[in-house]
């Protein structure tokens, strides 16, 4: 499997209010719609329940050609074949990860500051997540993050930066200019009742408002 991987439109699944092919169903319409990156997030459920979700979800990323991201649970994602894990600060350490999965794993750290983002990248992470941007309409326990710090975050390292946390077609404009190589989102998409057409509106709306005006592009 080759490491490679697009963070331009990463959509974080949650079915809090959703039955499980409910859920399925919208993730299959946003990548239809061009979801580049989809991360599998269950907080609530069994270790063989996660498992069992992470599978129906693969193989619906896996129609696609897009990587699926387990959130936290390096088992989970060896078990199930994924093609990567996020990791969050009080998870285990990336280099466990990598132990486990793998050289030709994705990646992803958590980062809220500088130092941890310096940190993250040193240790092997290939991306970063960084919020929350806006106020979540989830329930997670997180912490603003403000889009100067964002910036000065994305700017300390070389891997790709993605910003998180209530971002929406209304307010992405407001990240313009920062150096960051994508969005991460939750309700946007799994909120819409037209998800297919919602990722298609994002997608387009993150290359002409972010991406265009990145500098993170125009040193890579």
């Amino acid at each position: 499997m080759t490491k490679t991987f697009d963070p331009t439109l990463y959509l974080i699944t949650d079915h809090a209010n959703l039955t499980l092919d409910q859920m399925l169903s919208k993730v299959d319409s946003a990548l239809k719609g061009g979801v580049t990156l989809v991360q599998s997030r269950e907080k609530d459920c069994t270790t063989l329940e996660y498992i069992t979700i992470a599978n129906r979800l693969h193989q619906i990323t896996q129609k696609y050609n897009v990587p699926l991201i387990i959130d936290d649970r390096i088992d989970v994602a060896q078990i199930i074949g994924a093609e990567g894990v996020h990791l969050g600060t009080d998870d285990a350490p990336i280099a466990d990860a990598r132990r486990v999965l793998g050289e030709h794993a994705i990646i992803g750290a958590t980062a809220k500051s500088i130092e941890r983002a310096k940190q993250a990248q040193a240790e092997g992470a290939d991306y970063l997540g960084t919020g929350a941007i806006f106020a979540p309409t989830v329930k997670v326990k997180t912490h603003h993050t403000s889009i100067e710090m964002l910036g000065k975050i994305a700017s300390s390292v070389d891997i790709p930066t993605v910003a998180i946390s209530g971002i929406n077609r209304s307010n992405l404009s407001q990240l313009s200019g920062s150096p960051i190589a994508g969005i991460a989102l939750i309700a946007a998409i799994m909120d819409s009742q037209e998800p297919e057409n919602e990722a298609r509106l994002l997608l387009s709306d993150i290359k002409s408002k972010i991406i265009a005006n990145s500098p993170y592009f125009n040193q890579h």
